[in-house]
């Protein structure tokens, strides 16, 4: 559901910027006013396994659509939704720019539809009063399918709101919301089983990281993250190194929507202004678009046969470079974030207590 530049107008991609950049600065406030320490290797492996879980696309069957996890729900749950919202935040800035997954300009947006609506909105107001700090495996399940899916429906709405917002006035509003929001429910249903199988492993191996119900995760002093992390750690290479090799070949949710009722799956891009800067940006810092190595323009995709159609399984090193690489990345800038925080927090006390006269 990663929008692209051409989707939205300028005025609407930086509103949504704004508002979402307002949602890292809170997020990161109440992080550093209150975060447990262990909770950044967790945040940065959990984030890891995110960014290549979202390179599988699985098909939903009988309409030639696809889907991929969204993961916002998986991150609230097990870290509480400041972390997650860091995290996820963190794993749709790496897929931008630097593999050209969703436009820069609708990176704000991007954020909002995959970040707020899990993590502020379904995470408090739908699982955890389902889930009531229960550790009951069908409470978890049914809690974890019905989140997901109102966090993934809010987001599809969304989208098409931005999209209507920004005056694309090929894409109908009504028709749009028509083909959006069923085609994101087949979605939600499949992650929704994921994200409850996750959660339910998480709950076998590490009750205690579930145990609390606050929106911010206190681990006991002698609590190691060390077996968690090293198992998403282990996840994330396998998954983007060897299963994302598996993703359906199918456009997405969204894509699909828009090739119903457009014909291609791709609005045309816009050739002047702000969106033209913020492409030929992306076309210098993503190294490897659509996670794959960069081909000559003349030269067909690699991810292609010879005949010009899809190729699966997508047996490519460039694949397997750009789920490994792009994990390790995202795991170093969430480690970043966190220093930061603990580093911003330690300066905070430092002159809190000089004001105060204590040395």
């Amino acid at each position: 559901m990663h929008m692209s530049d051409a989707l939205l107008s300028p005025a609407t991609g930086i509103f949504f910027w704004t508002g979402s950049l307002a949602a890292i600065a809170y997020s990161a406030k109440k992080l550093r006013e209150n975060m447990d320490d262990k909770v950044v290797p967790l945040m940065g492996v959990l984030g890891a396994f995110i960014f290549a879980a979202q390179m599988i696309n699985f098909t939903i069957p009988g309409t030639g659509s696809s889907g991929h996890l969204g993961g916002g729900m998986i991150l609230a749950i097990i870290l509480g939704p400041y972390p997650a919202f860091i995290a996820i935040a963190s794993v749709l800035v790496m897929q931008s720019l630097f593999f050209a997954d969703g436009g820069i300009l609708a990176l704000g947006c991007n954020i909002w539809n995959l970040g707020v609506y899990p993590c502020f909105v379904a995470y408090p107001l739908v699982y955890r009063p389902i889930v009531r700090g229960s550790g009951d495996v069908r409470r978890i399940a049914a809690a974890s399918i019905l989140s997901v899916i109102a966090g993934l429906q809010l987001g599809a709405f969304s989208v098409v709101v931005q999209t209507f917002l920004s005056g694309k006035i090929e894409i109908f509003f009504s028709t749009f919301v028509a083909l959006m929001l069923p085609i994101h429910l087949a979605i939600g249903l499949v992650e929704g089983f994921i994200t409850a199988g996750v959660i339910n492993y998480v709950r076998n191996i590490r009750p205690e990281l579930l145990a609390g119900t606050s929106a911010s995760r206190h681990l006991a002093a002698g609590f190691s993250v060390k077996k968690v992390f090293f198992i998403f750690l282990f996840a994330a290479l396998l998954t983007g190194g060897m299963l994302s090799w598996f993703a359906s070949t199918n456009p997405d949710g969204l894509e699909w929507s828009i090739e119903k009722i457009y014909g291609a799956p791709e609005l045309p891009g816009q050739e002047h202004g702000i969106a033209l800067v913020l492409k030929k940006i992306q076309e210098k810092t993503a190294f490897l678009p659509d996670y794959n190595f960069k081909t000559g323009e003349n030269k067909p995709d690699s991810c292609k046969s010879g005949k010009g159609e899809s190729r699966w399984p997508n047996t490519e090193a460039g694949r397997s470079a750009a789920g490994i690489l792009g994990s390790a990345m995202v795991l170093c800038l969430i480690f970043l974030i966190g220093f930061g925080i603990r580093l911003s927090r330690k300066n905070k006390k430092t002159e809190k207590t000089d004001g105060n006269g204590i040395r």
